[in-house]
């Protein structure tokens, strides 16, 4: 089996491709090749089988990006929340005629790969008091969904066609993020955790009872993992899901958050962000995801277990990353 990763710089595309090196299958299938795409060449883990790193632009997708026998692409590619609302042009530009010249270049192989797109809860809005069934019509209130949006009609199209066979995950927020902080409008929700337990002071732009649907990124691995691997034959013209993730707020992530290492939420500051808050309060806090389930995608740990597995996996690297 042949993957390619768009986006495999970012810290998604580094995780599933340390899960691939480390297992050597996807879907009790052989990993033989692995291609990494991002702007600038990724790291490669160390692995049993070829690994290829190449930089470039998702616009003008080199060919070796997806190269001909590719079974798989998980399209992680993109221009995130914040940043897209700050810079429409840039967020069309990749987001959009991005995944354009992903669904080009996968039409030009000699088989359809299958494709697993990041999509977003960005791509709904909803008020605070409300969940989400899986019927719901996507009205974005903000550009980065409205571009998630298009992109998961244009990719279930190239689906229907036969291009591609496409499943588009639809993936909350996910926490804890390693690294540093990042653009994305919900970068603060992972910063509440991440800079205490680094013992740095951060800001908290929403209010502490605000609701907010999450997953952690080990769940998100193992969900996009599925999504590569799984039946695809009953989804029909619908090809995208809603994960189980969980429902939680800012105060039941800080309780959890001093259970694990006490004190360290004194480092939470209340600064209010207006144009932050604006964006993510048009999120939805819930979702039944009921389809997810039926089509095999695992259920969500509770939060605490979000913050260990923080510690356990990114912690240590995240302060060498960041000099500590």
């Amino acid at each position: 089996m042949k993957i390619s990763i768009l986006g495999g710089g970012g810290f998604l595309g580094r995780k599933i491709a340390a899960k691939l090196a480390k297992d050597g299958t996807l879907g009790g299938k052989p990993v033989t090749g692995l291609t990494l795409f991002d702007m600038t060449a990724p790291p490669k883990p160390d692995a049993s089988f070829p690994v290829t790193a190449l930089g470039g632009d998702v616009v003008d997708l080199p060919a070796a990006a997806i190269p001909d026998g590719t079974d798989v692409v998980f399209h992680l590619a993109a221009v995130v929340s914040a940043a897209a609302e700050a810079d429409y042009d840039l967020g069309r530009r990749v987001n959009l005629r991005g995944t354009d010249a992903v669904i080009d270049r996968c039409r030009a192989l000699s088989r359809p790969p299958r494709l697993v797109f990041t999509s977003s809860v960005a791509s709904f809005s909803a008020s605070q008091s409300m969940t989400l069934p899986d019927n719901t019509r996507q009205v974005p209130g903000n550009s980065y969904g409205a571009q998630k949006a298009a992109a998961e009609l244009i990719l279930a199209d190239a689906s229907r066609r036969g291009f591609i066979d496409a499943v588009s995950i639809r993936l909350p927020t996910v926490i804890v993020r390693p690294g540093r902080p990042n653009k994305a409008a919900s970068s603060f929700f992972s910063g509440i955790v991440r800079e205490p337990l680094l013992g740095l002071d951060t800001e908290l732009p929403v209010g502490d009872d605000f609701a907010v649907w999450v997953c952690s990124p080990r769940r998100a691995v193992d969900w996009l993992l599925h999504a590569a691997a799984m039946d695809t034959s009953g989804m029909g013209l619908d090809r995208s899901v809603d994960p189980p993730g969980i429902s939680t707020t800012v105060a039941h992530l800080l309780q959890a958050l001093e259970e694990v290492s006490p004190g360290a939420s004194a480092h939470v500051k209340r600064v209010e962000d207006t144009a932050i808050a604006a964006i993510v309060s048009t999120w939805p806090p819930a979702f039944e995801a009921m389809h997810a389930r039926t089509l095999g995608f695992s259920a969500h740990e509770p939060v605490i277990d979000v913050i260990r597995a923080f510690i356990e996996d990114d912690l240590a690297a995240t302060r060498r990353e960041r000099g500590m």
